[in-house]
């Protein structure tokens, strides 16, 4: 199994960080990114980052790049996790917002059952704070017509970590127990996955 973690936005994407400037959502998810991989090729599994370079790439190559590896391996043989972090607003105040929730595209698709499995993780992982839910379709991930979810040819999800537009939020995302813990949901909601497949 090939995984793809993608990591969301790039340098140069506009908004897409704190109220105040001082967080970023591209560097912060590129860290997570690449402790996630390195977690995942140590334990063994054939983990890549979607994106490596620190500009934004655009979604039309993010899904040739993803749907490259399927080409090559069988769709059936690739996952890919998007990473991100959520905003209430167009990143011009503060707000209160709080969670981490998953989406997928809509329908039933093998990228449910991978958001299953994070959601378990989280669920695990980040005891005692919210985990945002949809069950209007069963299931308790968000669906939505992302082009990274829709047009990739794998199963996939999109992971939304906390908010950065969010005071409390980005406290606990910033220090070694929210980094250490958003880490590790991902990697064992990808292990348990692929040890159900």
């Amino acid at each position: 199994m090939r995984i793809l973690i993608d990591n969301g936005h790039g340098i140069d994407t506009p908004g897409k960080r704190s109220p105040d400037g001082m967080f970023r959502e591209y560097e912060y998810t590129r860290l997570i990114a690449r402790a996630v991989v390195l977690h995942l090729q140590y334990r063994g599994y054939d983990a890549r980052l979607l994106v490596p370079e620190a500009k934004d790439i655009p979604l039309s190559e993010r899904v040739r790049r993803v749907n490259g590896h399927c080409r090559e391996l069988g769709k059936q043989n690739v996952l890919l996790v998007s990473i991100h972090v959520n905003a209430a607003g167009k990143g011009d105040r503060w707000y209160d917002a709080m969670g981490w929730c998953a989406y997928t595209s809509r329908g039933q698709t093998a990228g449910d059952k991978l958001a299953d499995a994070l959601y378990a993780a989280a669920e695990r992982h980040l005891e005692g704070h919210k985990i945002r839910k949809d069950y209007s379709d069963g299931d308790p991930d968000w669906e939505s017509d992302f082009t990274i979810l829709k047009k990739t040819a794998c199963a996939a999800c999109l992971t939304e970590n906390g908010f950065q537009d969010s005071a409390l939020s980005l406290r606990y995302l910033e220090s070694d127990e929210g980094k250490v813990a958003i880490c590790n949901l991902h990697v064992e909601g990808i292990c348990n996955y692929i040890s159900q497949l």
